[in-house]
């Protein structure tokens, strides 16, 4: 499953602040982790912090575009909508 991220570096802690929708009517999660965005060091902590939330091997989420932009699309292997939405929440847009 393919899931959009909106990303605050340096958001003071790691945590989801659940749901949002762009202006085109798209949903995505918004998320902000402690990390700086240097190094790809808030990527990784994204990557960690949706990992442990969903109960996934690291291995299974993967950046697929927006290494450097604050909205990202991440592929999750093997995650179902009900998993994402116990997790996080009914996604407005699935």
């Amino acid at each position: 499953m393919r899931l959009a991220v909106r990303v605050t570096p340096k958001g003071g802690r790691d945590a989801v602040d659940g749901w949002a929708i762009d202006d085109a009517g798209r949903a995505y999660l918004k998320v902000r982790v402690s990390a700086a965005p240097a190094d790809g060091e808030a990527n990784a902590a994204v990557i960690a912090l949706l990992a442990k939330s969903l109960k996934v091997p690291r291995s299974a989420v993967r950046l697929v575009a927006g290494e450097t932009a604050r909205l990202k699309m991440l592929q999750i292997e093997g995650l179902e909508p009900e998993t994402l939405a116990a997790a996080f929440g009914p996604s407005p847009g699935i």
